[in-house]
């Protein structure tokens, strides 16, 4: 019997864990048992002090959780009281409510009480509608009393799917949860609604808890196999040899940051290639990092033959959008793979699609997007609200035939092929000013040595939060390179 932390599962692909699991021979009721004795055990050990346990029941099986729940908790001494909707008869919800006899009252009879502590059982990841009128009426009750929530699998009225509230929801301290984590349980704001989240182990065998949908949570696993490896035969040259574009003179300091996360990610060799009028600034600046002045498409095609440099960076601060364009057509020939950010990005704002003719074949390119550079770029899929971010960001990575890091505090990594990752390790405090150049420093630095796209996308942006960790509140942007480990 298992969990899979790292697996996301939506809540279709959930349901049909649910079945097969059933079909297996495995008493469905007793899971339901097992699930139901998890909220309990949490709302006794968070709220031990709660002078009375609300627990709200909606007709289906996460409702059928909460009259487990509601059943333990009085025998073990909580005063509890119980709302909501008869269940359908004949399933297992009928049963776990026959299990604890009791009036079962209206959700709209019940009025806050200082030490109510709820358990949202209403229901679970598959509601992707909102919630009804008297539940609504609920959910502003216990906002406004401020009633602590415990939520069954998901706060009532969040999308499992998408993270997103389909209206009125909850907000959850705590949220108990099964098998595996859904989207919703990590993408924003879901993550922030859900609290601290309690992943469960009900009886269901690790393999049953499995899915085609390859998506998971960001975790070394994806990554740690194909991190560089300490060769002792190297040298500087076998170790790549990254190359930023740095922007013009009054504008050079993005790119430092980006250079610096690429050396300190293990770079043999990092070439700041800058315009002659900001060579100079850049030299005061700089000693690890060697220079290259680069004037105009003549000079960047020459220098491009040389076969040792690796792998670009481009974007940082560059500022000269024409420019950033044709460079990254120059660029996109040599075969090599690059990292498009800030202005890169913005160059193409209006012709995505032609990211995908210059990068066809290898998912070599790798896009690191904040929101509005991603509205910018992908005007339709940021508008179109079904989508779950995980959605927009696999459409625009297949678009573009590129992996696209979708950033945020709850960063998407996907590519191509429909691998996704959804990282949500990273701290508050990496909000700052110019840590996106060190990530792509540190994605460009990974993929100079020869990781692949996907693979140095997730160990980038997993890199960065340990960094920003290791920095500690207060970190600015030139703090994070000194943080960067590989270990």
């Amino acid at each position: 019997m298992a969990t899979n932390p790292t697996l996301l599962v939506s809540p279709a692909a959930m349901g049909k864990i649910d079945r097969a699991a059933a079909d297996s021979g495995i008493d469905s009721f007793g899971l339901m048992q097992a699930a139901g004795a998890h909220v309990a055990a949490v709302f006794l050990a968070h709220f031990p002090s709660a002078r009375r346990a609300v627990v709200l029941c909606g007709p289906g099986n996460n409702g059928g959780d909460g009259h487990v729940a509601a059943r333990l908790l009085a025998q073990s001494g909580v005063d509890v009281v119980r709302f909501g909707m008869e269940p359908k008869p004949g399933g297992d919800a009928a049963k776990a409510r026959a299990g604890y006899s009791g009036s079962l009252q209206p959700l709209d009879h019940w009025s806050p009480e200082n030490g109510d502590v709820i358990v949202d059982a209403l229901f679970g990841a598959g509601l992707d509608r909102p919630v009804d009128a008297d539940i609504a009426g609920g959910i502003e009750r216990a906002r406004e009393a401020k009633t602590p929530v415990i939520a069954v699998d998901l706060p009532s009225g969040l999308s499992g799917r998408t993270g997103v509230p389909t209206g009125a929801c909850f907000s959850a301290e705590h949220t108990v949860t099964f098998a595996a984590l859904k989207p919703g349980h990590l993408l924003m704001p879901g993550r922030v609604l859900c609290g601290d989240m309690h992943l469960c182990d009900i009886g269901i065998p690790s393999r049953l808890i499995a899915c085609d949908e390859g998506v998971w949570r960001n975790h070394p696993g994806l990554y740690q196999a194909q991190l560089p490896s300490d060769d002792p035969s190297s040298h500087k040259y076998s170790r790549g040899h990254l190359v930023v574009f740095s922007g013009p003179l009054i504008a050079t300091g993005a790119a430092r940051l980006s250079a610096m996360a690429g050396l300190r990610s293990g770079g043999g060799l990092v070439t700041m290639a800058s315009a002659p009028s900001a060579v100079m600034v850049q030299a005061a600046h700089l000693t690890a990092i060697m220079q290259r002045a680069i004037r105009d498409e003549t000079d960047l095609a020459d220098w491009l033959t040389d076969t040792r440099l690796s792998g670009f960076v481009i974007g940082p601060g560059f500022g000269d959008l024409d420019k950033a364009r044709t460079f990254t057509e120059k660029l996109a020939q040599t075969g090599r793979p690059l990292v498009l950010d800030a202005d890169g990005l913005t160059a193409f704002a209006k012709d995505a699609g032609r990211l995908g003719e210059l990068f066809a074949g290898d998912a070599r390119l790798v896009m690191t997007p904040h929101e509005g550079e991603f509205r910018r770029l992908f005007a339709d899929l940021a508008a179109d609200t079904a989508l779950s971010k995980i959605d927009r960001a696999r459409a625009a990575s297949r678009m573009c035939n590129a992996v696209v890091v979708y950033k945020g505090a709850d960063t998407v990594i996907a590519a191509p092929d429909g691998r996704a990752a959804v990282n949500a390790d990273a701290p508050a405090w990496l909000a700052t000013a110019g840590s996106g150049d060190v990530l792509s420093g540190i994605i460009g630095g990974l993929l100079a040595q020869g990781m692949p796209g996907f693979e140095a996308a997730c160990a980038g942006v997993a890199l960065h939060g340990d960094a920003a960790n290791r920095a500690g509140r207060g970190m600015t942007a030139e703090d994070l390179s000194g943080h960067i480990t590989l270990s």
